[in-house]
């Protein structure tokens, strides 16, 4: 989606959307659907790497981020590109992952600072981060 249709998209909500960065299709699927369902306007991709290019142009209101994704750039990356050159977005970042167990990933976790959500979450859950770190949908 170019940053034109972004804004455009934004203007029409009244709400920026939320950029979700995930790479597998059925978590994809529920996350956005659930925020749409929310109030929530949403823009998917795939990779880290894409939501850098996005996050140069557009406007969003927040990121929710699978801590691996594919293109060489996760979601701890992308928040640190964030605290560096989106400071207005630093606190609204969700960290989504399945990969609680993994000793790194949750060092990584804690020396970032965002709110994260273990795979599998509960809807209750995801929303109630996005609410805690974004706000409520209006």
């Amino acid at each position: 989606m170019s940053s034109s249709a972004i804004t455009r998209q934004a203007a029409q909500t009244d709400l920026l959307p939320v950029l979700l960065i995930e790479d597998e299709p059925s978590i994809m699927a529920l996350v956005s659907a659930t925020l749409e369902r929310n109030g929530y306007p949403v823009v998917c991709i795939e990779s880290g790497a894409e939501a850098l290019g996005l996050l140069e142009k557009g406007q969003f209101l927040g990121v929710i981020s699978d801590m691996r994704t594919p293109g060489g750039v996760d979601g701890a990356q992308v928040h640190s590109w964030i605290s560096q050159n989106r400071p207005d977005l630093a606190d609204k970042v969700v960290i989504i992952t399945g990969d609680y167990a993994n000793e790194e990933t949750v060092t990584t976790l804690r020396k970032i600072g965002a709110l994260y959500l273990e795979k599998p979450f509960r809807v209750q859950d995801l929303i109630a981060a996005i609410e805690k770190t974004m706000g409520k949908a209006r």
